[in-house]
């Protein structure tokens, strides 16, 4: 007996106590506490759902405790008073609306963590964010605000890759580092964003439209319908009116044709079109601690949207391009050419300029479009994150201005020397790859001289923190 008994002790124990026992004491150490929920509405299910599998006990707070049909198995569901008891961290999943029965709740919600997460149907609804309204009707609770840029759907099907960011702030250290914990639990990144006053911007945050996307949207739209309204002028009305031609069909596929590299050209002149005015804005003022002009600062921000959106006309420009020799309207064209030099009994010979013109053509466009579609891998995250920042500067910069060099190439080739014949200028209108070419030259030639040797040594030493100083009245020989 006394050897059986041994065996069931652990014997590494001074206390002596038996292996199941400390096998549940383990078990008691690593319990999470229990969180407690106001609010059975989707996002609180869902999060009560996500809680439970992340092993956290969930304790629900409702007016109703019968009506808990919908809520996930394992929570126990009881009045606010008795949730309340249950937990030090409370998430308030309901609208600012029905705040109504907190201020009730006030002595119990002392000292406790209050989560408020959420959100309104429209930017600035009220004068403060719900998050101060809450301390404000609740002042002994701690207030945090948090996961109300996360949806339901995403907390109930896992799938956050999306927005796994948590953006949180209080006034409570202590209590964000508990908010923050939890988030942590559950799959997601917390953001500390300070104090509550960041409140008002969390809670505008959701409500915001692809916010980095909407001036290159507003750059692009506005490029798009001037180039078409341009290319119907030019190549259908013009001479609809001048010889009564019929050529609407080239609204299909030719107009288009010519608008998605002209755009996408332009924009990509505008990706580091900034960056060039930054460098002579710092040449000038001899130093890089002076803030840009908001109006540049906003530019700069958006870089990489434009080059997305430049990147995406450019592929269907690609696409285009593959079907344009298959329109009945080209192959109608080709054999009538045959058709008039059977006629004539004649054949031209072939000519080497127009040879290597076309060739260089075609390989400047492949080069340009194949560097093209490496800028756009780097710029994904889970590509760029990989890379360190030399080498994400160098592709994203150098072979950048690469691209837009073939690019500008394969367009000047394209056009060749049409721009010295009048009959080209409809209603005096220059040809549209002329226009497309303007920005392009532009940065080319301002990059071509910041890259001169002594240009590009002071642009370095500007942005290494070196300033040039300013002559005082000390310094003047007077």
């Amino acid at each position: 007996m006394i050897k059986n008994t041994k065996t069931e002790l652990d014997i590494n124990s001074s206390n002596m106590i038996p292996l199941h026992q400390t096998t549940s004491r383990r078990r008691l150490d690593h319990k999470r506490e229990a969180i407690c929920i106001f609010g059975t509405g989707d996002f609180g299910r869902s999060l009560g759902m996500r809680l439970l599998k992340s092993g956290y006990p969930v304790v629900y707070g409702s007016r109703n405790p019968k009506n808990s049909t919908l809520l996930p198995s394992g929570a126990q569901v009881t009045t606010h008073a008795e949730a309340l008891k249950e937990s030090n961290i409370i998430f308030l999943a309901v609208h600012r609306e029905n705040y109504d029965f907190l201020p009730a709740l006030s002595n119990l919600l002392d000292g406790k963590v209050l989560v408020d997460v959420s959100n309104n149907l429209k930017m600035n609804q009220y004068p403060e964010s719900n998050a101060q309204y809450l301390s404000q009707l609740v002042p002994k609770a701690i207030v945090v605000k948090g996961f109300n840029t996360v949806s339901a759907w995403a907390l109930q099907s896992g799938s956050l890759d999306a927005n796994s960011q948590v953006f949180i702030c209080g006034d409570d250290t202590k209590s964000k580092q508990q908010v923050m914990d939890v988030a942590r639990s559950l799959g997601l990144t917390p953001l500390d964003q300070g104090s509550l006053l960041a409140a008002e911007e969390i809670e505008n945050y959701p409500l915001q439209l692809f916010p980095m996307w909407r001036l290159p949207f507003i750059i692009t739209a506005g490029l798009t319908i001037f180039f078409f309204l341009y290319c119907l002028v030019i190549k259908v009305i013009h001479p609809y009116v001048e010889k009564n031609k019929d050529n609407s069909y080239l609204l299909m596929v030719s107009i288009p044709n010519t608008i998605f590299p002209v755009v996408s050209l332009i924009l990509l002149g505008l990706v580091y079109l900034p960056g060039v005015i930054a460098a002579f804005l710092q040449l000038y003022r001899g130093t890089k601690y002076k803030r840009f002009p908001e109006w540049l600062d906003k530019w700069m921000l958006c870089r990489k949207q434009l080059g997305l959106v430049a990147f995406a006309y450019g592929f269907l420009h690609v696409f285009y391009s593959l079907i344009a020799s298959l329109r009945y309207s080209v192959y109608w064209s080709y054999v009538k050419y045959v058709a008039e030099e059977v006629k004539k009994n004649s054949s031209s010979e072939l000519k080497m300029v127009w040879t290597w013109r076309s060739d260089a053509f075609y390989a400047s466009g492949i080069l340009g479009f194949s560097v093209f579609l490496l800028l756009g891998i780097t710029s994904l995250p889970s590509v760029s994150n990989t890379m360190n920042w030399r080498e994400f500067r160098f592709v994203q910069s150098k072979l950048g201005h690469v691209t837009l060099l073939l690019c500008t190439l394969h367009t000047a080739l394209l056009g060749w020397n049409k721009f010295l014949y009048p009959s080209r200028y409809r209603w005096g209108l220059p040809p549209t790859y002329l226009l497309s070419m303007v920005i392009p030259c532009i940065v080319l030639t301002l990059k071509l001289v910041l890259i001169i040797p002594c240009v590009d040594r002071m642009v370095n030493r500007i942005r290494q923190g070196w300033e040039r100083k300013k002559k005082g009245p000390s310094d003047l020989n007077i």
